[in-house]
């Protein structure tokens, strides 16, 4: 797993308050998803970004407002990573790392299965991590070393389960040449698993192999905002999240499922085409 090292270590004198960072965590997502199912099913100020097919709507840079808000005003000394553009440095030695609209396309189209994602992270990565699916309200979170929970239920990974019985989540990117390989990945994958499905939030996928609706998630390029909280989730509940660079430069592969099936299928993307 990636880690990473806010700009300021926290005082060795000053506990972190994990309780206080997932109330607030929690806050935040719940005021987001408000934001953004207040907006559901009008479009509005449509941008694209890295490529054509990489939207951003109003929707998005409302519901960033939202998080920017709640978490710069309680928490003024804490930094701040967000998918729209929201940066600062960290004073207290943790950063917000947070996605306001996870699953853009599927919102704008009206499919659901979009999130809002909230993580924080200390020097040794996810900390505190709360995953929201604000169509049907049902919430994901995880302190790190205190296991994972759906709406107060606790989440336990699946496993064993044998690769050739596996259901598959993955994403692609925006990038046509980086999408070209990534078909050729999954096409390779496709035979020796179950199904592979292909939900639209990474995040929520990351939740669901938590919570035993995926049995994996494999996605190359995902960025800081997309895997934090979910990654967190995952492991919380028993599942291996690894953050790996192929080739020195290039994207990240991902890979979160149950210890077994983590490794068949690690020892499997080992034999296929590099995605960059």
């Amino acid at each position: 797993m990636t880690t990473h090292t806010p700009d300021a270590a926290s005082s060795a004198d000053s506990p972190v308050d994990t309780a206080a960072l997932l109330d607030l965590a929690r806050r935040a997502a719940s005021a987001a998803g408000a934001e953004l199912m207040r907006r559901y099913g009008h479009i509005e100020g449509l941008r694209t970004k890295s490529t054509a097919t990489d939207p951003v709507s109003a929707a998005d840079l409302a519901a960033e407002a939202v998080l920017v808000e709640m978490i710069t005003t309680e928490r003024p000394d804490d930094g701040l990573l967000a998918e729209e553009g929201s940066s600062r440095p960290s004073v207290s030695g943790l950063r917000w790392v947070v996605d306001p609209l996870d699953g853009t396309v599927n919102y704008l189209y009206g499919l659901g299965n979009f999130s809002v994602s909230v993580a924080v992270e200390d020097g040794d990565g996810a900390l505190v991590g709360v995953v929201l699916d604000p169509g049907t309200g049902r919430e994901y979170s995880a302190v790190r070393g205190e296991g994972a929970f759906c709406d107060g239920e606790r989440l336990q990974v699946v496993d064993p389960i044998p690769m050739g019985q596996a259901l598959l989540g993955t994403g692609f990117g925006y990038d046509p040449a980086r999408r070209a390989l990534q078909g050729q990945v999954i096409a390779a994958l496709l035979p020796t698993v179950r199904d592979i499905r292909r939900t639209g939030s990474a995040a929520l996928d990351m939740c669901w192999v938590a919570s035993g609706k995926l049995d994996a998630f494999y996605e190359v390029g995902l960025q800081p905002w997309d895997a934090a909280a979910g990654g967190l989730i995952a492991q919380e509940a028993g599942a291996v999240f690894t953050a790996l660079v192929q080739l020195p430069g290039g994207p990240t592969r991902f890979l979160t499922a149950g210890p077994s099936l983590h490794h068949e299928l690690s020892s499997a993307l080992a034999e296929l085409p590099v995605v960059t």
